[in-house]
């Protein structure tokens, strides 16, 4: 399968019934994917719960904060999260009761970056009305989560664009979730992370693993993930993005959101005979 071919996603009907058994790794964004309307319902964490009893291991890969991401590891059925966009992940060994926690850069490379995301705090709130710092931005390690939706009235598409370029002019990157604007320095991002975390855990290189990996989405900032993996879907409402994407996943669900997660769970359960 060409990755790099771009094309409209097909209905997630259309998802392989040999590909379902295979399956070994789904990995899955959270707001807007396993949340609607910011909370995580019976469907989504019951189909978790469904994928990690079938033998399929679960790994949220978020822009959400560190401090999320550690109690998402101990008390979800996933076997990691990784967080911040591709800062880390984290895997809770709950035989040992030890939390192990891998970070893309190291901790002298963050402290560098803090002074940095500091000037496009200040730009950012100064330049973009209504603009907000996010609510758990008290709990991130590595980077600048600008709320444009989720604790705010949202903002149009030209503000949020705005807070992209006061990032980019400070040499940062961003990448826009479903609500908030994610800023950093440094090279990684969700699918490094990813990458990195399948040869450390899994032992092969991520190219090895592609009849056996899915990841799920719902915004531009899971673009990266839809471009790399060979099986990628997105719930309904990344329909609202499918114009600014190159690469736009390659199954859609019917249902939005934490339906649209449990509706593509439930027929990979089915298709498994389970």
């Amino acid at each position: 399968m060409d990755v790099s071919t771009v094309h409209a996603p097909k209905p997630i009907e259309e998802l392989p019934f040999s590909f379902c058994k295979s399956l070994s790794i789904l990995f899955t964004d959270i707001d807007d994917t396993l949340t609607t309307d910011g909370l995580l319902p019976p469907s989504s964490y019951t189909a978790l719960w469904k994928l990690s009893e079938s033998g399929i291991q679960v790994v949220p890969v978020t822009g959400r904060p560190a401090g999320w991401c550690d109690h998402i590891a101990r008390m979800w059925p996933v076997a990691a999260v990784i967080g911040e966009n591709g800062a880390f992940y984290f895997a809770y060994d709950r035989e040992n009761r030890k939390m192990r926690r891998e970070f893309f850069d190291s901790k002298e490379k963050r402290k560098e970056a803090e002074a940095g995301l500091e000037r496009i705090r200040k730009e950012v709130l100064r330049r973009v009305p209504g603009a907000a710092v996010a609510a758990d931005q008290p709990f991130r390690i590595a980077d600048l989560a600008i709320d444009f939706r989720e604790d705010v009235p949202p903002l149009d598409d030209a503000a949020i664009e705005e807070i992209c370029r006061i990032a980019r002019s400070h040499g940062a990157v961003c990448k826009v979730s479903s609500i908030h604007v994610n800023i950093w320095y440094g090279s990684y991002d969700k699918i490094s992370c990813i990458r990195a975390y399948l040869e450390r855990e899994g032992g092969k290189p991520f190219p090895q693993w592609k009849d056996r990996i899915l990841f799920i989405g719902d915004s531009p900032n899971d673009e990266p993930s839809f471009k790399h993996f060979p099986v990628s879907v997105g719930v309904a409402n990344i329909r609202t993005f499918l114009p600014k994407l190159q690469y736009p996943p390659r199954y859609i669900t019917t249902h939005e959101g934490a339906e649209g997660f449990a509706e593509a769970a439930e027929l990979i359960l089915s298709r498994r005979g389970l």
